[in-house]
């Protein structure tokens, strides 16, 4: 299952308004904080689930989508959120400290 909220087709539309249309790639990402669904604008890939919503596409991994599923996506407070059934790692106790795990 695959869900997107009204206001986050809503928001999408605004995104696009004077800029064409390009699939939305539903991905996992892991930074300081742990890991998170992101998005980002992509092509349809072979291995891809394509889910339609209000004329726009959302593209995810379709082994991904399996393991996340379900998947939703809304918009609030000027910010995408994407909720999924996906145990995420959290980030490492230290994070933005000099002794962070993302420190150089």
């Amino acid at each position: 299952m695959f869900n997107v909220t009204e206001t986050a087709i809503q928001a999408v539309g605004e995104y696009f308004k004077d800029m064409d249309v390009k699939p939305i790639r539903i991905f996992l990402t892991q930074g300081c904080g742990g890991q998170q669904l992101s998005m980002a604008l992509d092509t349809i890939g072979d291995a891809d689930a394509v889910h339609e919503a209000g004329g726009f596409q959302f593209i995810m991994n379709q082994t991904l989508l399996e393991q996340a599923k379900p998947v939703e996506i809304d918009y609030a407070n000027t910010s995408f959120r994407i909720s999924s059934n996906l145990e995420l790692s959290g980030g490492c106790q230290s994070c933005g400290t000099a002794g962070s795990c993302c420190s150089s």
